[in-house]
């Protein structure tokens, strides 16, 4: 009998570490990988102690892409069998283009979006192999809208928004499944809790606990679901977003983008 494993990117902290321990409440053995010094051996030690379930970490920089042939190379030696796999792993960043550092960008733009890419490319033959499987992409609110100051951020996720519906698309027939989860604010660390707090209205209530979002994503994996905006104001914005005009939008986009600190 096979022993399956979910793999988890950018789990010691925020987002990732809230779905860490979602899916080892459902009872799952997991491949956590996240940068070093980032807490990540104390998490695993932690949930293979509470949870009674088998956890592997890996401390990498996934802003490299031989860290990607580092996981497969492990999963690969130690025979593990991948049944579901987590991107989550994240680069955010504010500020006009102009002014954003290039090694930055370039890294942001690794992270977002090379990692999936190749994570998934790499362990493809390892899902199919334990299907039903799933892919579960954490992309965001702001693959949908023009945001000015999170030009780099956004794009990357609308990338891969993108992606995974086409995606889902193709491996409809190899029973592996693609569910993409668009999140908006998230209260992941204290600097974020506060920036959370200096906004308007609309984006304050439109921001989610990590516990709550880490729910909402791992069910919509489960069932398969391919496109996820979790929380009502997510869902109203996106209703508006089809009927507000163009120059309205602006006003309010930029109205919130104000109301931030700049961070890079």
């Amino acid at each position: 009998m096979k022993t399956y494993y979910t793999l988890i990117t950018g789990a010691s902290q925020g987002f990732g570490k809230s779905m860490s321990l979602e899916f080892a409440k459902r009872g799952m053995n997991l491949i956590l990988v996240a940068l070093p010094d980032s807490g990540l051996k104390k998490l695993s030690k932690f949930i293979e102690l509470y949870f009674n379930v088998k956890v592997c970490y890996l401390e990498l920089d996934l802003s490299i892409s031989v860290s990607c042939y580092d996981i497969l190379r492990y999963i690969e030696v130690n025979g593990l069998q991948v049944k579901y796999l987590v991107n989550n792993a994240g680069v955010l960043s504010r500020g006009e283009f102009s002014g954003l550092n290039e090694k930055y960008i370039l890294k942001q733009i690794d992270v977002n979006v090379m990692t999936p890419t190749l994570l998934i490319r790499l362990l493809l033959n390892n899902l199919k192999s334990n299907g039903p499987a799933g892919i579960l992409n954490i992309s965001s609110m702001a693959s949908f809208f023009t945001l000015p100051t999170k030009q780099v951020y956004g794009g990357t996720k609308a990338y891969l928004t993108s992606f995974s519906k086409s995606l889902a698309k193709e491996l409809k027939g190899d029973n592996v499944s693609v569910t993409i989860i668009c999140p908006g604010g998230l209260n992941t660390t204290t600097r974020l809790c506060y920036q959370n707090r200096l906004m308007g209205w609309v984006t304050q209530k439109s921001v989610l606990n990590p516990e709550e979002a880490a729910t909402i994503a791992v069910d919509a994996l489960f069932k398969k679901k391919n496109l996820v905006i979790p929380g009502f104001i997510n869902k109203c914005l996106m209703f508006l977003d089809k009927l507000l005009p163009e120059f309205i939008k602006d006003k309010i986009a930029e109205s919130e983008i104000k109301k931030q600190p700049v961070t890079v």
